[in-house]
């Protein structure tokens, strides 16, 4: 199939197949962009609520840029991958200090922003500004590597200058931005990671994955990330109805979101078998520790935590002994409100719940 059959082939499917999605209905870059960065790592079906909360709150970028980074965060709260909330927000900032409120109309140009890479730039500069420039993600990668039987490995360096050489040559210079969202729906629906709708598929005649029987071998990808191990006790001390809460500013998960106390031990323990600063004067007052049988599991893209929930009750005479650096208390309300990780806020929701029940 020649590459002017290929691009006919999918933008046609597109115009039958597409989902009515919010920020096809306005495709400004502000919606593009805002809808890019809440589906990286994300499904449609989770997405959709946060673009529609975010919209709905911020409905211009100056309105985002202006916004606390608490709040941006807080809005956030379940999506994980928190450091693109703090782009997103940064980001805003750039465009409407630097740029007027208007984002740059070149993937060139656009790549220069926070939190912006090669995906994102190109869909900004295709779908807001008809730049014939393609996108290449997960679903292009499986499409392209499917459809021209291609091995090459797309965790590796090479991969990526390869697919973008291949999908630039496919590109419909007329309707560049409908041919990066054709590409990316079918990825998305038709030509899946797992049990593709060949039967029905229109470039299946062509396609020589299918020819081959290769679709559960492509596209090739070797390289496998470790997932690594980490044992957290969170003790919630709740002291005259206030609880305590530290912002998490170290470079690591959850930067920039409130926590409990937090001891992380190299490997399983119980609360007893640890020695800790936090531990040392809560023993001296002679606390008593509520510790839960269950191990929370929290998954992420490279690390499982195995987290371990201690309610402590403090009074008054106990909670003024405590000296605990960067932590601060916060009433029931305001504990409610700060940004958290959602393992931490859902906790926190049956930790209230239970004791207004009594």
């Amino acid at each position: 199939m020649p590459n002017t059959e290929f691009s006919s082939t999918i933008l046609a499917w597109y115009d039958r197949h597409k989902r009515e999605l919010p920020w096809r209905l306005n495709t400004d870059a502000y919606s593009v962009w805002l809808s890019e960065i809440i589906l990286q790592q994300t499904r449609v079906a989770q997405g959709l609520p946060y673009y529609n909360r975010f919209i709905k709150k911020y409905p211009e970028v100056e309105d985002l840029a202006r916004a606390p980074e608490s709040e941006v965060l807080r809005l956030w709260q379940g999506l994980g991958y928190y450091s693109r909330a703090r782009n997103l927000h940064r980001c805003a900032k750039v465009v409407v200090e630097q740029h007027q409120g208007h984002f740059p109309q070149t993937m060139e140009e656009l790549r220069t922003l926070p939190g912006i890479g090669n995906y994102t730039a190109a869909a900004i500069a295709s779908v807001a500004f008809g730049e014939a420039v393609p996108v290449v993600d997960g679903n292009v990668y499986r499409l392209l590597s499917r459809y021209f039987g291609i091995s090459t490995d797309i965790s590796s360096s090479k991969a990526f200058r390869e697919f973008f050489k291949l999908a630039a040559s496919l590109i419909d210079e007329e309707r560049p931005g409908d041919f990066n969202q054709a590409m990316m729906e079918f990825g998305a629906i038709q030509c899946t990671p797992k049990q593709p709708g060949c039967d029905a598929c229109p470039l299946q005649q062509n396609c020589l994955a299918y020819a081959e029987g290769l679709q559960t071998k492509l596209p090739v990808k070797n390289k496998k990330t470790k997932v690594k191990q980490r044992y957290f006790h969170y003790l919630l001390i709740n002291g005259g109805n206030q609880i305590l809460f530290r912002q998490r500013q170290e470079k690591d998960i959850w930067q920039g979101l409130y926590e409990f106390p937090l001891i992380e031990s190299a490997k399983q323990h119980f609360l007893n078998e640890l020695d800790h600063p936090i531990l040392d004067q809560l023993r001296e007052i002679d606390i008593v520790f509520n510790v839960e049988d269950k191990i929370h599991r929290h998954v992420l893209s490279h690390q499982v935590l195995n987290v371990n929930f201690v309610v402590i009750n403090v009074d008054e005479s106990s909670k003024k002994n405590l000296e605990l650096k960067d932590y601060d208390w916060y009433g029931l309300e305001e504990a409610e409100a700060l940004p958290k990780p959602v393992l931490i806020a859902n906790y926190l929701d049956s930790y209230l719940n239970s004791i207004h029940l009594q």
